[in-house]
């Protein structure tokens, strides 16, 4: 086992950074007081959490409304699927390429008598806009579409799809899953135009176990979760004050003070990666491009070999990749039938994901152990 460690699954989650973990450590240790206690240590607590929620809310440009935590990026997903107030039997469009803590809630929703319509998607992970537009009508009451892929990296014009749903069904209310775009791409919610828009913290250096939904000034929605009322009666349960200090630093060190840098550094380190591997190695499908996309995602797949077996080769050089989506182990089956590829490609899948703690330097090793470990999976399944 190699004793270097190349950590190229941060899709899938990221290292927590120093300046968070010791921001928590503090507020575990120091500011441990319940929020809603009415002595003045406890108030502070309080008036800090409001303070955070609004930084959060100022770094997302996010209108009117309310920003309210949850646990994480699926139980803000499934409260917008579950928790929106919506005619039974009415209309729901989702994508076909969304997580699965979102077409989860949709197919149960189907089952409760909805009419949910999946929009195909392109070979590139987003959704076929065309296609989208043929399932609109007026009966459509609610829309989710993920703002970047977790496959592939590829990003939806939400705006212009939350477009497209309003001229035709103006009261339709429009989710858009956004765990993998906070801090790798600029999020305007205001310009997107969305009711509704998720965020998981450990995405981008924060903790697991802390995400949020954006509800929209206006839109009809009703709790997930009832007990004692806390934020605001819409997600009741002790807040986490030291979790939400570290979502906050999070986002102002992944926001407000370095996506700008982080994102060329990481769309160089994912430019390089695609010119090694494309002129080092035969025959590969470049399921992501450099058009369009989040800057930390390439996704390819390799001729005669499945993915997960590579996965499991590269790690005993100490490089770690993903394969998918790391929350269910069935997703990437359904998932890699709608990218069109061929019998023998279809299997070899593989998410290289990237964050600013990567350095280009790792890619030329990082190809190196690749193609040697090719040369053996492979030579057998040669035709």
């Amino acid at each position: 086992m190699s004793e270097k460690l190349i950590y190229l699954d941060n899709a899938a989650t990221t290292r927590v950074s120093k300046a968070v973990a010791d921001k928590m450590a503090d507020a575990m240790t120091v500011g441990f007081y319940n929020p809603s206690a009415l002595y003045a240590r406890a108030v502070d607590i309080s008036t800090d959490i409001r303070r955070m929620r609004s930084d959060i809310s100022s770094a997302l440009h996010a209108p009117d409304g309310e920003l309210y935590f949850t646990s994480g990026g699926t139980e803000a997903n499934n409260t917008a699927l579950f928790c929106t107030r919506k005619p039974k039997g009415s209309r729901i469009i989702v994508g076909m390429g969304e997580h699965d803590s979102v077409f989860a809630p949709a197919n149960e929703l189907k089952a409760q008598g909805y009419d949910v319509q999946f929009a195909p998607i392109n070979t590139n992970g987003t959704v076929d806009v065309a296609e989208f537009e043929k399932l609109l009508n007026d009966k459509v009451s609610l829309v989710s579409i993920m703002h970047a892929s977790n496959e592939t990296g590829g990003i939806n014009d939400i705006g212009a799809l939350v477009r497209l749903v309003r001229r035709v069904s103006p009261n339709a209310i429009f989710h858009s899953d956004g765990v993998q775009a906070v801090c790798k791409i600029p999020v305007n919610v205001r310009s997107l135009g969305v009711d509704l828009y998720s965020m998981s913290a450990h995405k981008f250096h924060g903790p697991k176990g802390i995400g949020a939904l954006f509800v929209k000034k206006g839109t009809s929605i009703k709790p997930l979760l009832y007990g004692g009322g806390q934020e605001k009666g819409m997600r009741s349960g002790t807040e986490s004050y030291p979790s939400i200090v570290g979502f906050a630093e999070a986002m102002r060190n992944g926001v407000a003070s370095n996506l700008e840098n982080n994102y060329s550094k990481m769309s160089q380190y994912r430019e390089y990666l695609l010119q090694k591997l494309a002129t080092e190695i035969d025959d590969i499908a470049v399921i992501t491009n450099m058009n369009n996309f989040v800057p930390n995602v390439l996704t390819v797949a390799f001729k005669d070999v499945r993915g997960e077996v590579l996965l499991h080769s590269l790690e005993k050089h100490g490089i770690l990749v993903g394969i998918g989506s790391a929350c269910s182990s069935h997703h990437e089956s359904r998932f890699k039938s709608l990218l069109g590829l061929d019998a023998r490609h279809k299997d070899g899948i593989v998410r290289f994901s990237m964050s600013e703690e990567n350095d280009i330097s790792e890619v030329d090793f990082v190809v190196e152990k690749i193609k040697q470990e090719l040369a053996v999976l492979t030579k057998f399944r040669r035709v």
